[in-house]
């Protein structure tokens, strides 16, 4: 199977193993990021989530104050992000192909769902990313710190639910954000 058929039928499979349909946002990795990163006084912002999931927790805190379009390759995990997270809106499809014009968000958010996506194609989804940012949008991104490619079976405790995962080292990544024209603040 390709690395996408793994990712799609694995999220499939243990969607709800995976992430419930609450989460204590608050004091979370997930919070304490994107507070950091939207602190001061925004107006709201168009934020592209890749790798959506079902839309919590990132998508139902972002979408309070912002336009939130997600992406997820799983069906399963969009099914339930529409259902969890109304007011927000969401796509399949598949995030090194994103089909958005330039300058479409103010923001792109990938929350672990970079490090699904084989490692040779990591620096032209940045290039992508870099592409659909506004003069002043930003990037906040999970990625793996040292080099990995792999899979593992029965993930999340689902038998069948197999994962695969691909990321490069923290130098490289830092390497290949400026590459795509991305400042990296912190």
């Amino acid at each position: 199977m390709d690395p996408r058929s793994i990712v799609r039928r694995g999220y499939d499979l243990v969607s709800e193993a995976y992430r419930a349909d609450s989460f204590d946002y608050a004091g979370s990795d997930y919070g304490r990021l994107l507070d950091h990163a939207l602190t001061g006084d925004f107006d709201p912002l168009d934020i592209l989530d890749v790798g959506c999931g079902n839309g919590i927790p990132v998508d139902s805190a972002l979408a309070t104050s912002h336009r939130v379009t997600g992406v997820d390759i799983s069906r399963v995990q969009l099914q339930r992000a529409r259902a969890l997270v109304p007011v927000a809106r969401f796509l399949q499809g598949d995030i090194a192909r994103l089909p958005f014009r330039p300058a479409s968000f103010d923001a792109v958010v990938a929350f672990y769902s970079i490090i699904h996506v084989p490692v040779d194609e990591h620096l032209g989804v940045f290039r992508d990313f870099a592409r659909l940012l506004r003069p002043g949008g930003f990037l906040l991104a999970t990625l793996g710190h040292t080099a990995w490619t792999g899979t593992e079976d029965d993930w999340q405790g689902v038998e069948g639910g197999t994962m695969y995962w691909s990321h490069a080292d923290r130098e490289t990544y830092i390497r290949w954000l400026g590459d795509a024209g991305l400042v990296v603040e912190w």
